[in-house]
């Protein structure tokens, strides 16, 4: 992961110094999709040309900070879950997400990753970083007694049930039970040796 976050290191190139100055303009937020290219460069003070050339559109500005903004977490939480277990990781990830100033990023997420569906050459590095969290987990899970495969079934189906109540609670708001992270931790019951318990 090539991109500079810290607002420090502005002596990379020209696309990564235009990341900083839209994470700094943007903070924890993201543009919102019916902002034009030229409210964005504008609000940076940059022109919408020299957007476009580095990041080709809105949304692979958006794609782009979302990759940064989720590097970014991701690295705080790996950081929290040193001390804890897996479940302490699962319950962090959901707490991050799920607050209120979260909302415009899990939307922005939703967003490109809709796009990237149709078109993943098109946001590859997204796409690449889908998986930073998975991984993250996974190792956790190994370090609580999974093997490797068993840990990246569980853990891909714990981030896959993360993702999926959080759009339900973007279509639907309310309707996710309040007690989510139990209910997705129920479902990996059994852990680390789920072959031990039949019929399961």
């Amino acid at each position: 992961m090539g991109v500079i976050l810290s607002t420090s290191q502005r002596n990379g190139s020209a696309r990564e110094r235009l990341l900083v100055r839209l994470l700094d303009a943007f903070g924890e937020t993201l543009p919102p999709p019916e902002m034009s290219l030229r409210e964005i460069a504008a609000r940076i003070e940059t022109s919408h040309a020299l957007l476009r050339y580095h990041f080709g559109s809105l949304p692979g500005v958006l794609a782009a900070m979302l990759t940064a903004q989720r590097s970014r977490d991701n690295e705080a939480l790996l950081e929290a879950a040193q001390q804890g277990t897996f479940d302490d990781f699962v319950g962090a990830i959901w707490r991050a997400y799920t607050r209120p100033e979260q909302l415009s990023r899990v939307r922005g997420f939703f967003y490109v990753v809709g796009l990237a569906a149709y078109a993943p050459e098109d946001f590859r590095e997204f796409v690449e970083s889908i998986d930073d969290l998975t991984v993250m987990l996974s190792s956790l899970a190994e370090r609580e007694g999974f093997d490797a495969k068993e840990a990246r079934e569980v853990t891909t189906v714990t981030i896959a049930a993360i993702r999926g109540l959080l759009l339900q609670e973007l279509l639907t708001p309310g309707t996710r039970s309040e007690d989510a992270v139990t209910l997705i931790l129920r479902m990996c019951e059994g852990r680390p040796a789920p072959r031990s318990r039949p019929g399961r």
